[in-house]
């Protein structure tokens, strides 16, 4: 099963990089908690963009693959 990362465009046109769903979603509460981070501070990258995310409805979601991914950018990229 795949899900868009943008549900709005989904609809309308074909999302050429599809989020694998082989493993389940994590709250931001779970993925604070993969960071070693606040949960303040995971809210706060995603709704500044310095951290994706996947949005359903009003909540916000995340892979673990798209959370190592984003981590991996930010060393190599020294943000």
């Amino acid at each position: 099963m795949t899900v868009s990362k943008d549900m709005d465009t989904a609809r309308s046109t074909p999302n050429p990089d599809p989020i694998q769903l082989d493993a389940p979603l994590l709250r931001p509460e779970e993925a604070a908690r993969l960071l070693s981070v606040k949960t303040n501070w995971i809210y706060e990258a995603v709704r500044t963009g310095r951290m994706p995310c996947l949005r359903i409805g009003r909540h916000i979601r995340f892979t673990r693959s798209m959370l190592e991914e984003w981590l991996g950018d930010s060393i190599e990229g020294g943000a």
